[in-house]
């Protein structure tokens, strides 16, 4: 069976806007031995997933700095601590990104983005009756394109590689398991 290590040490060695960078020393507990890890201490995250009454997807495109590439997504960021909780995220960041509201945010999921370094979580919702309010609010690194895309064209879009985020091909996973459970 797999013991969990102990931990020896940790020092916050990197302080940037969205993680700091911790070292932590642990001990195996097979071998006894310490071994040093950098673990990226971030804020949890949320995705929506916001479906108009039409049943489309209201999606955003914009510049992924990481592939230096315009990437097709939905509307997600991190849980501020002025949120309180996931749920308050994930509207605020529906609103922020797209200017669309819903009449009602569903946890369908979660999952760890990458727990070889990330110490997070990365909640998605369901945004049912989704529509637009007002105008989106960018922040000042953002530039996103909003558009709506019928939902029974999503699994194509991912099979064909237009959608390849990781973590919203993980929200569309929740989203069927989500309309699976529903179904009598």
């Amino acid at each position: 069976m797999v013991e969990e290590w102990a931990l020896v040490n940790r020092e916050k060695i990197a302080d940037y806007y969205i993680f700091d960078v911790d070292k932590t020393v642990k001990k195996s507990p097979r071998t006894g031995k310490e071994h040093t890890f950098f673990v990226l201490d971030s804020p949890d995250w949320v995705n929506v997933i916001p479906v108009t009454a039409d049943d489309n997807v209201v999606m955003i495109r914009q510049i992924r700095h990481g592939i230096d590439a315009p990437v097709l997504e939905i509307p997600g960021g991190m849980v501020d601590d002025e949120d309180g909780d996931p749920a308050a995220a994930a509207a605020r960041e529906l609103l922020e990104e797209t200017g669309y509201t819903a009449d009602r945010f569903i946890r369908i999921g979660s999952v760890t983005p990458n727990p070889a370094f990330l110490n997070n979580r990365l909640f998605t919702y369901l945004a049912l009756n989704a529509h637009q309010v007002q105008q989106p609010e960018f922040d000042g690194s953002e530039d996103i394109e909003v558009e709506e895309v019928p939902r029974d064209q999503i699994p194509t879009l991912i099979a064909g590689g237009k959608i390849h985020h990781a973590l919203v091909v993980a929200a569309f996973y929740h989203l069927e398991r989500f309309r699976e459970q529903q179904q009598p």
